[in-house]
């Protein structure tokens, strides 16, 4: 029995190291973006592809380039609260461009722990490491906030970082999901940089995006109703109704974006009408789901 209990117990120490090796936070080389020079005219399309300033900018800012956050996520886990990403010290100031590429690609914060999926690096994951370089240009021109950042109000056990290691084995992968034949800048613009997705498909009881249902539509977190699906049996819109939409907000019907998406038409409204039209075509050669 005495023996027995020790291969219990040198089993369940194997088991419990294996699973943390398995769901430790990753990380880049840190010379991963050697020699890549961002560009901060380029790295500016992306922030607004990214959407950054909709969920980070000050509530009293119009021009959403103050990263003050304070923005409140709701959500069946809890309440997030966006962070201050401005570069000063209370923001990510301090931060190193692999730092950012963490956060960015992996979901991992300077100290090594995992960031919860609010943040929606499940899909900036996709994006190239020039995007990022650029990106990271570009924000630090932006204007600093000594803001401080509020703490999330999650409960237990959802509060507890180390098991987003164990989340992210089942739900973050880096592979597009939908098709390219429609535009592959379009595709690069719907599940990378501007992770729609993450609104428009819906999820599994963990939280994780339900990937047999992309772009179907999901229930709205943070309002009553539900977000639409994009799908071509739920949006009958053209490819010029989307691009136009877009650009100005206004629908096919004469009906107009409001509460969130007005921000996300915002932000599309200062894309090129070339990525514009190439998420127009993206959207349009998604499959039927459910």
């Amino acid at each position: 029995m005495r023996r027995f209990l020790v291969y219990l117990v040198l089993l369940i120490v194997v088991v419990a190291v294996a699973g943390l090796w398995m769901t430790r936070p990753i990380e880049v080389a840190s010379s991963r973006f050697d020699g890549i020079d961002g560009d901060s005219a380029r790295g500016e399309i992306v922030y607004w592809a990214g959407g950054c300033g909709s969920c980070h900018a000050a509530e009293d800012d119009e021009t959403k380039l103050v990263l003050a956050g304070g923005r409140r996520l709701k959500s069946d886990f809890g309440t997030f609260i966006s962070p201050n990403i401005s570069p000063s010290p209370q923001g990510i100031g301090n931060w190193t461009i692999t730092n950012f590429a963490n956060a960015m690609l992996n979901g991992t914060s300077p100290d090594g722990s995992h960031y919860f999926p609010a943040f929606p690096y499940t899909s900036y994951t996709r994006m190239t490491d020039q995007d990022i370089a650029d990106l990271w240009a570009f924000m630090r021109t932006l204007p600093a906030s000594d803001t401080p950042s509020e703490p999330h109000e999650i409960a237990f056990p959802f509060n507890f970082r180390a098991s987003v290691g164990g989340w992210k084995l089942l739900y973050f992968k880096s592979d597009f999901v939908g098709p390219s034949s429609g535009s592959e800048r379009g595709q690069y613009l719907v599940e990378a940089a501007g992770h729609c997705a993450e609104c428009h498909t819906p999820r599994t009881a963990l939280g994780g995006l339900d990937l047999s249902r992309w772009m179907a539509g999901a229930p709205n977190p943070s309002d009553p109703g539900r977000i639409p699906g994009l799908t071509p049996s739920q949006l009958k819109w053209s490819e010029a109704d989307i691009a136009y939409y877009l650009e100005t907000g206004f629908t096919p019907d004469f009906d107009s974006a409001g509460g969130e998406m007005a921000q996300v038409v915002g932000n599309m409204a200062r894309l090129s009408a070339e990525d514009r039209n190439a998420i127009a075509a993206y959207i349009k050669s998604l499959p039927p789901a459910e």
